[in-house]
C-alpha cells in the first residue's frame, strides 16, 4: 500500500528514508526496466481512454541511501547519461526523494522510490498507475479544493464511523445484486453522514483529499489491474486498516477513492467528467443511485450490522485513551517546552502519513519528517509539530545552544543567509534571515 507524502502543492506521495553518505548503487537495471515497461503497458493498455490523457511520460527512480536515479529516458538538461538503454544519474540533495510528480532537469517526472516498489505485482502496478496519474492530475478538469487536516479523523467517533463506513462499501462492492448492493451503499453514506453532522467541517476536509489522493489511488486501481474481479479484490483489501492503531488523518482517500469510484463506475460511467464541479464522490453517488438524504439518528441502530460484537467500538475506545495519553506528551514536548520554531513559505516535505498524530486546534504531529524551504532542510526523527494554519514548524529545542542547528531528534542545515536567533519565549529559538529580528 503506498503511503502518501505532501508537497506544498498538497499533492501527496510516498515517504523516503533520508539519504546517506554511501557508494552510489542505482536500482538493479533489470528492475528498472521491468518497472518502465510495466508503466508503459499500463498506460498503452488505457490508450488515454479513462481521463482523456495518456499517463504515458517521464519516469525516474531513486534509490534514497545515495540519491542514484535510473530513468527511461534523457531529461531536458542534460545531467543524465546513456548506459546500457537506461539513463542514470545523481538526484541532488536539494530535491526530496519520494514517489511523486516532480519538476528537475527542465523535464516533468513521476517519482518512484527504489527500495519501496512494491514486489507483489499487483501492489506494484497499482502504484504504477497511481504515481502516473499523479503527474497529469494538475492538467485535467478536477476540482482542487484547499485539503483540510482531517483532525476529525483521529478522534474516537471519527475514525469509528468511517471504519463502519468502509464495511458498508465492502459489503456493496461484494454484493450479490443490485438490490444488495444499493442497501449497503445507503448504509455507507449513512455512516458518512453522522459523521458529517458530527464534525461540521469533515466534509470540506475529506472531499479534497478524495479528489486528490482517492482519485489518484481509483486511478491505480483501475488501470493497475487488468479485470473487474481483480480491481474488485485490491478495493474490498483497501478498506481494511493497514495497522491497527494507524491513523487515517491522510491516508483514508486510499480506501474510500477505489470503493467509490468502482462502485460509480457501475452507477454512473459519466462520472470522471463531473469532478471539476468539486461535488464529492458521495455525493455522486447518491445522485446516480437516487438515493434520499440520509437521517444520522439511525446510525448506530445500523452500526449493529456491522459491528454485532462491538469489538471495533472497544478497540477504538482503548486506542483512544492512549491517544490521549500521547497527546499531552506532545504538548508538553512541543507547545508548552521550549521549541525551535521555522517560518513556512514555500515547503517541499515528506512524511509518513499513516503515523500522524493530531493536536487539535494546535496542528499535527509529524513524528518523522524531511522538510525543504526558503532557510534551507530540516530533518526529524522524534516529533514536530506543523502549525493548523501551516505558517510554521516546531521542534524541541531542550538542550539547544541558540546558535545550534542539531537537537534531540532533529537535524537543521541553514541556506547561506539565515540563522537561529532567540525565540518570542525564553528558551525558544527561531530561524530568521541573518540580518533580521526573529520571528
Amino acid at each position: 500500500m503506498p503511503m502518501p507524502l505532501r508537497r506544498a502543492s498538497a499533492s501527496l506521495v510516498l515517504l523516503a528514508a533520508f539519504a546517506l553518505a554511501a557508494p552510489a548503487r542505482a536500482i538493479e537495471p533489470a528492475k528498472a526496466t521491468l518497472v518502465f515497461d510495466e508503466a508503459k503497458t499500463i498506460c498503452e493498455r488505457d490508450h488515454g481512454m479513462l481521463w482523456g490523457k495518456s499517463l504515458c511520460g517521464p519516469i525516474l527512480i531513486v534509490e534514497p541511501a545515495d540519491r542514484a536515479l535510473t530513468a527511461n529516458q534523457a531529461d531536458a538538461g542534460g545531467v543524465l547519461k546513456l548506459s546500457s538503454g537506461l539513463f542514470t544519474g545523481i538526484l541532488p540533495k536539494a530535491d526530496n526523494i519520494a514517489n511523486s510528480p516532480m519538476d528537475w532537469s527542465g523535464t516533468h517526472w513521476t517519482e518512484l522510490v527504489s527500495p519501496l516498489i512494491p514486489d507483489e505485482a499487483d501492489k506494484r502496478q497499482v502504484m504504477i498507475a497511481h504515481e502516473l496519474f499523479h503527474r497529469i492530475q494538475p492538467g485535467l478538469p478536477i476540482a482542487t479544493p484547499k485539503a483540510g487536516d482531517n483532525a476529525h479523523l483521529d478522534t474516537l467517533e471519527g475514525r469509528y464511523l468511517l471504519q463502519l463506513e468502509w464495511r458498508a462499501l465492502a459489503k456493496a462492492l461484494g454484493a450479490p445484486s443490485p438490490a444488495a448492493r444499493k442497501a449497503a451503499i445507503a448504509d455507507a453514506l449513512l455512516f458518512r453522514t453522522a459523521r458529517y453532522a458530527r464534525f461540521p467541517h469533515a466534509a470540506a476536509d475529506e472531499n479534497a483529499l478524495e479528489l486528490i489522493e482517492g482519485v489518484a489511488e481509483y486511478t491505480g486501481v483501475r488501470l493497475g489491474l487488468a479485470t473487474p474481479q481483480a480491481r474488485i479484490a485490491y478495493a474490498i483489501g483497501d478498506l481494511r486498516p493497514y495497522i491497527p492503531d494507524a491513523t487515517f488523518v491522510r491516508s483514508f482517500a486510499y480506501a474510500t477513492g477505489p470503493a467509490y469510484g468502482l462502485l460509480l463506475d457501475r452507477a454512473d460511467p459519466a462520472w470522471r467528467s463531473k469532478l471539476a464541479s468539486g461535488r464529492s464522490l458521495d455525493q455522486l453517488l447518491r445522485t446516480a443511485m437516487r438515493l434520499p438524504d440520509s437521517e444520522p439518528d439511525v446510525a448506530a441502530d445500523r452500526a449493529k450490522i456491522y459491528d454485532p460484537d462491538k469489538s471495533l467500538r472497544a478497540g477504538e475506545l482503548k486506542r483512544d485513551e492512549a491517544m490521549k495519553v500521547r497527546a499531552a506528551a506532545n504538548q508538553a514536548k512541543l507547545v508548552d517546552g521550549p521549541v525551535l520554531i521555522v517560518p513556512l513559505k514555500h515547503m517541499n516535505y515528506s512524511f509518513n502519513p499513516q503515523t500522524l498524530q493530531a493536536l487539535g486546534d494546535l496542528g499535527t504531529v509529524y513524528p518523522t519528517l524531511r522538510l525543504i524551504d526558503e532557510w534551507g532542510v530540516i530533518e526529524v526523527e522524534d516529533g514536530a509539530l506543523m502549525a493548523k494554519d501551516e505558517k510554521t514548524l516546531s521542534v524541541s529545542a531542550v538542550g539547544v545552544e541558540a546558535s545550534g542547528l542539531k537537537g534531540k531528534g532533529w537535524t537543521l542545515t541553514l541556506k547561506p543567509g539565515w540563522a537561529v536567533k532567540a525565540g518570542p519565549r525564553k528558551g525558544d529559538l527561531a530561524v530568521t534571515p541573518a540580518g533580521g529580528a526573529s520571528q
